[in-house]
């Protein structure tokens, strides 16, 4: 498996996960106000970071303050531009560097491709975060672990 394919498969996971991160926020009543910031975090790093890809100016607050209703926008509109920025990188593009200002105005040049890997597993832990509230809150959180992904082949 090349490095897009298998960056393609991972951001196939975020998705997924994403959306049974959304879906057991949608099913706590009413999700706790900690756990809706995590994921309106999460959303919003996945576009800081495509947009910091792309050259573009970020267009969201790092921890904005969105609902369940926009956070759920976030997941349907986020993957397709992931796919589509995927879609069109190559071996050589990812391992070139971007250079970027972070939230505390600081320069950086980062490899494309750690700049992805970072995505995924930033997110990850946010999730983790948002499962262990919802536990504390009485709830069930989704069930988001890589490997339950793909046995249920919902990642190939």
């Amino acid at each position: 498996m090349n490095l897009v394919s298998h960056l393609q498969r991972l951001f196939a996971y975020d998705e997924w996960a994403n959306r049974e991160a959304l879906r057991s926020l949608r099913s706590a009543s009413p999700p706790p106000s900690r756990s809706l910031g995590l994921l309106a975090h999460i959303f919003s790093a996945e576009r800081l970071w495509l947009e910091r890809l792309q050259g573009q100016k970020q267009s969201l607050p790092v921890w904005p303050e969105l609902t369940v209703e926009q956070c759920e926008a976030q997941a349907m509109e986020l993957p397709a531009l992931w796919r589509k920025y995927l879609g069109a990188a190559t071996q050589d593009t990812l391992s070139g560097l971007v250079h970027y200002q972070n939230s505390k105005g600081e320069t950086w040049d980062s490899r494309r491709e750690d700049v992805l890997l970072h995505v995924v597993m930033h997110s990850m832990y946010h999730r983790g975060q948002i499962a262990m509230d919802l536990r504390a809150a009485g709830s069930t959180p989704a069930y988001t672990d890589f490997i339950h992904a793909v046995r249920q082949g919902l990642v190939e």
